[in-house]
């Protein structure tokens, strides 16, 4: 069984449709790439599997559970919302790391606000939250960031500020790890330590969704690719097959680009 099944997700603003009948399916440990044109519609449809937004149609199901169903109310009330947004771990272009907070703390903070919930929190409050240090210790030394755990972001590089993002990501132990556009922001020496880590990831079966300009990464490394085009999903498949004999004429002109860098 599929872990993540998208069905037929359409997003409009403005009256503009950005997502049109949008399918596709992912299975555990597979790493899919979506690319295209910027405008395309890629990070639109992340932030949709992440309920950043809503679509107007279109189902969302993880591990056989609807998620999201546009023609359900009841899947789209905000408390349950946030329950939701925990299958995924999101990526941001931008890192998004909380300045007033060290490395480690940003990386804590989301399983300690969710620890806090519970009913024994209070009794535990000590084991509880060297639990999550420990826990959050070692997602930082697997992003090779051992001796920067105590530093804010505005001490980090680009890349060690998206790889702290990609640790905070892990920290919640996601169903699927959702990436866009993760080395945008940085020079080709930092997009080299980030997509090194993404790698090892992969290597580790982690169950992961790309949007990314970096062709080669989304040839090598992805599973399967998604060629988007103007809100569709034009064409999509095994990522060696699609980058080496693309079927449409669309994606053959946008890898073209590619084969000529």
């Amino acid at each position: 069984m599929a872990i993540l099944e998208v069905e037929h997700i359409c997003k409009s603003f403005n009256h503009t449709e950005v997502l049109k009948d949008i399918s596709f399916s992912l299975e555990k440990g597979q790493v899919v790439s979506i690319i295209g044109s910027s405008g395309s519609g890629k990070t639109t449809l992340l932030r949709c599997m992440n309920f950043l937004e809503r679509p107007e149609k279109g189902r969302i199901l993880v591990n056989g559970e609807v998620l999201f169903d546009a023609a359900d109310p009841a899947t789209q009330m905000e408390s349950s919302i946030r329950r939701k947004r925990l299958h995924f771990g999101l990526v941001f272009q931008s890192f998004n790391l909380f300045p007033q907070y060290t490395a480690l703390e940003n990386v804590m903070l989301a399983k300690e606000l969710l620890a806090s919930e519970q009913p024994d929190y209070k009794a535990k409050k000590k084991e509880i939250h060297n639990e999550i240090r420990l826990e959050a210790e070692g997602l930082l030394k697997q992003m090779g960031l051992d001796n920067r755990m105590n530093n804010y972001p505005h001490e980090l590089s680009g890349g060690q500020q998206q790889r702290v993002a990609i640790a905070r990501a892990l920290a919640l132990r996601p169903d699927i790890l959702c990436f866009d556009e993760p080395t945008s922001a940085l020079d080709p020496e930092l997009t080299g330590e980030v997509l090194k880590v993404i790698r090892e990831l992969a290597d580790r079966n982690t169950t992961m969704v790309i949007v990314t300009h970096e062709m080669a990464f989304a040839r090598d490394v992805a599973n399967h690719t998604i060629f988007m085009d103007e809100g569709r999903i034009l064409e999509q498949g095994d990522s060696r097959r699609l980058f080496e004999d693309p079927r449409e004429e669309r994606t053959r002109q946008f890898l073209a680009r590619f084969h000529q860098a």
